[in-house]
């Protein structure tokens, strides 16, 4: 089993009544690739401020890259790479001048320091742009300088916040493309509200709502909740109605609802009222009916739908109160 690089234990934060995070444990081993999502005020900025040492847990620790957030801060900052959403770039430097500005603030001198640039040049593509000023660099290419310094010091933990926002699509798939490199050989947390991105980038996914995990799985695993839904298209909009009658008569069938019909087929979506598989049953039963069976599928509820499931209607939402209004107002 793979080294366990973040173990989170009952970690809690209250600002004063708020309670943003409540008794919140997960675990993430060497080379995940994980998604972390949840609506605004959840509890997800807070978790990741306790995890690079930036605020302290009201309870609870953690232990990151082997170091206790509360005995040796300085480790755990040391083991962790960040880019925040907003990228702390300087405009007017050249990105050698950057580079080696941030690999001296992490206390890299000389060979080491030339070597570490190297590497990241390297492994982020920036030669074509190396020695161009900052200020003059695309959304893309501004990302990559961005996981450029995260990386400089190779910690074997990288926290991105919303690394494709802004991106036009052919930007997202180069950026997408680099962190499933990084994540070969570094444990990756994406924050991001593109569920779409996690589907693809990510190996497993934690949902977070009113300041607890409250799904903890593989995108495929949570999607596949709703495995009791099936399209089935039948031939000719004539026999819409028998369709209907012949589908619900089904044993295991709990809703027939008809979704279209065009060019002379009928699309029903069906729901199962359990999770047995009940793609044999339809079609022995259409067949069986002398109806003509265009299609049948199982389709699951994507990312989006579950994560919803999960999440709407939490009281922060409602309120409109989130976990950065209460720090704001705590400080």
């Amino acid at each position: 089993m793979a080294e366990l690089m973040i173990d989170a234990r009952g970690l809690s934060k209250s600002y004063g009544s708020f309670r943003a995070l409540d008794d919140v444990h997960f675990q993430i081993r060497k080379g995940e690739i994980v998604g972390f999502l949840g609506p605004n005020g959840a509890g997800k900025t807070t978790t990741m401020k306790i995890l690079t040492c930036y605020i302290a847990p009201s309870e609870g620790t953690a232990i990151v890259g082997g170091a206790d957030i509360w005995e040796d801060p300085l480790a755990v900052r040391v083991a962790i790479g960040y880019l925040p959403e907003s990228t702390p770039l300087y405009g007017d430097m050249l990105v050698a001048e950057y580079l080696e500005f941030v690999g001296e603030m992490r206390g890299l001198q000389r060979a080491a320091l030339r070597q570490a640039i190297r590497r990241v040049v390297e492994a982020c593509d920036l030669g074509s742009f190396y020695g161009q000023e900052i200020r003059t660099l695309s959304k893309g290419q501004r990302q990559r300088v961005g996981l450029a310094q995260a990386l400089i010091h190779e910690p074997p933990i990288l926290i991105l916040d919303e690394p494709m926002s802004g991106l036009d699509p052919n930007q997202a798939v180069e950026i997408r493309e680099l962190i499933r490199e990084l994540g070969k050989e570094r444990t990756v947390i994406l924050s991001t509200h593109n569920l779409a991105e996690v589907q693809v980038t990510c190996q497993r996914v934690l949902i977070i709502s009113r300041g607890k995990i409250v799904a903890d799985d593989t995108p495929q695993a949570l999607s596949g909740r709703g495995q009791n839904r099936y399209i089935v298209v039948v031939e000719g909009a004539g026999n819409r109605a028998k369709a209907q009658e012949i589908l619900s008569r089904i044993e295991g069938v709990a809703a027939v609802r008809e979704l279209e019909v065009r060019d002379g087929e009928v699309r029903f979506e069906v729901l199962s009222g359990g999770k047995q598989d009940l793609r044999a049953s339809i079609s022995r039963t259409i067949v069986q009916g002398g109806l003509t069976l265009l299609e049948l599928r199982p389709e699951g509820r994507n990312l989006e739908a579950i994560f919803r499931e999960l999440t709407v209607g939490s009281e922060f939402e409602k309120s409109g109160e989130g976990e950065e209004g209460q720090e704001h107002r705590e400080a």
